[in-house]
């Protein structure tokens, strides 16, 4: 019975999303602008509602209750920083974001700082990073999930998965992923709610009652931070960073109407995340003290599959469903953004609207196809995500930083189409580069300083071949 239910469930929401995608096919054709973040005009419920959808993917649920059922509260330092980014994004560079109508972060980088297509070029692989983490995180969980509930094996639903994602994303462009996050956000925030309390209701709502239990299956040590300040600063870094880089918050600020509904809208989407992450990774390790011999990636979905009724697995399973559908076509639709404004255009003569529109499309479905293979040879989701925030956010929040920060004209605001900072092409490069590099390597911590230090260094000996009081006269890309 239950097998059937989510069978028919996925098939029907599924359908409903598509249908809803191709209502918006025709206006996300019309430009590139469009197509990429609907003209600069969302209001800040649309902007709110896609930050929620996005962020409360299958990886927070499924991912982040894994986690807490193998570490316990040594995960929480990793879901601040990750997750209370959102809050330091929207109170720093959010309503900063929405002064301009750029497509992404590289461009931004290009424009403002460093005027340079090859740093541009690395920017959209690093920041193309996270984007394909999250969407093999999304086709990973709901195939592990789907398994669960139905027996089937789980690598064709990861495909199966796949595919409805990318049919969603690649027909209506923003403006369908915003109205159908909208409508995901809504149930999503209800559902998610009502799951929480029958969560946290085997434990009579109490964390010494959960102290108690985990004592008596000998996993006491899960309610103990018991990692170095140092790996706990890490963790922070990593999840605080790799947001930071995230293509996806950028984007949606470009497209806000204004920059107050911007910051707005990601700081409470913020808190939000902080919230329903840590639930997350506190109900592994209520089902760890229910059951500590079940595997760690079945965690949740074994708690659902004997704890409670089929009503609740089903309402469970649509939970689910709509945070994976909703997070995976987000990520699609910016890395195929990413990936044709920044490695694309830059070097190419002039491609008219809907040239670039089409390309953008099949792009979609080659990250997508990639992004599965991401999926399947992964690990896990949670160290798919931890690598990619890793290199991306020890390349390019240093750079991003130092650059907005070290102005040649230091009483002048920012302003599209004028070049305002003393970080150089070769600074940008070499602190892009080495900062990837090293915090893949040897940790985040690392990579952001030596990326910081070689940035301003290099930068130094190496400047632009311009007067310090103009602005560089390269051409934009």
């Amino acid at each position: 019975m239950l097998a059937t239910w989510t069978w028919v469930i996925t098939i029907l929401l599924s359908l409903f999303f598509i249908g809803m995608s191709l209502r918006f096919r025709k206006k996300s054709s019309e430009s590139f602008l469009q197509f990429a973040i609907a003209g600069g005009t969302l209001p800040f419920f649309l902007i709110l509602f896609t930050d929620i959808a996005t962020i409360m993917g299958v990886g927070n649920f499924v991912g982040h209750s894994s986690k807490g059922f193998e570490v316990g509260v040594a995960n929480i330092p990793f879901i601040i920083g990750e997750q209370g980014s959102k809050i330091l994004f929207a109170l720093i560079f959010a309503g900063f974001a929405a002064r301009f109508t750029y497509k992404s972060i590289a461009e931004l980088l290009n424009d403002l700082i460093l005027r340079d297509k090859v740093s541009r070029a690395i920017v959209g692989i690093l920041t193309s990073a996270i984007m394909i983490a999250w969407i093999g995180g999304q086709a990973k969980g709901m195939g592990a999930l789907f398994s669960v509930f139905t027996g089937a094996d789980p690598l064709p639903l990861i495909f199966f998965f796949s595919a409805v994602f990318i049919i969603y994303t690649t027909v209506g462009g923003m403006l369908s992923v915003v109205w159908t996050d909208f409508v995901q956000g809504v149930l999503l925030l209800g559902l998610a709610v009502w799951f929480y309390i029958k969560v946290f209701a085997k434990v009579d709502f109490s964390y010494s009652n959960l102290q108690t239990m985990l004592a008596d299956v000998g996993a006491s040590h899960l309610t103990e931070l018991s990692i170095s300040g140092w790996e706990v600063l890490n963790l922070f870094i990593t999840g605080c960073f790799g947001i930071l880089a995230a293509q996806v918050y950028w984007q949606r600020s470009f497209a806000a109407v204004n920059p107050k509904a911007a910051s707005r809208a990601m700081f409470y989407s913020g808190i939000a995340a902080i919230i329903f992450t840590i639930l997350a990774s506190v109900s592994g390790m209520i089902v760890k003290a229910i059951n500590p011999d079940v595997e760690a990636s079945n965690a949740i979905s074994w708690l659902i599959l004997n704890e409670m009724t089929q009503l609740v697995a089903i309402l469970f399973f649509i939970l689910i469903y709509l945070a994976a559908i909703s997070s995976a076509s987000s990520q699609l639709h910016s890395a195929a953004i990413v990936i044709v404004n920044d490695l694309i255009i830059p070097f190419s003569k002039e491609l008219k609207d809907q040239r670039i529109i089409a390309i953008s499309r099949w792009l979609v479905v080659l990250v997508g196809i990639f992004s599965i293979l991401a999926a399947v040879y992964s690990e896990s989701i949670i160290s798919l995500f931890s690598f990619a925030y890793t290199m991306t956010g020890g390349g390019v929040v240093p750079v991003l930083i130092i650059g907005l920060i070290w102005k040649k004209r230091k009483s002048e605001k920012f302003e599209m189409g004028s070049q305002n900072s003393k970080v150089s092409v070769w600074g940008g490069r070499i602190g892009l580069v080495s900062g990837a590099i090293v915090s893949v390597i040897y940790g985040i911590l690392w990579g952001v300083l030596v990326s910081a230090i070689l940035t301003v260094l290099v930068s130094l000996l190496l400047p632009n071949k311009t007067d310090s009081d103009r602005t560089i006269n390269i051409e934009h890309a």
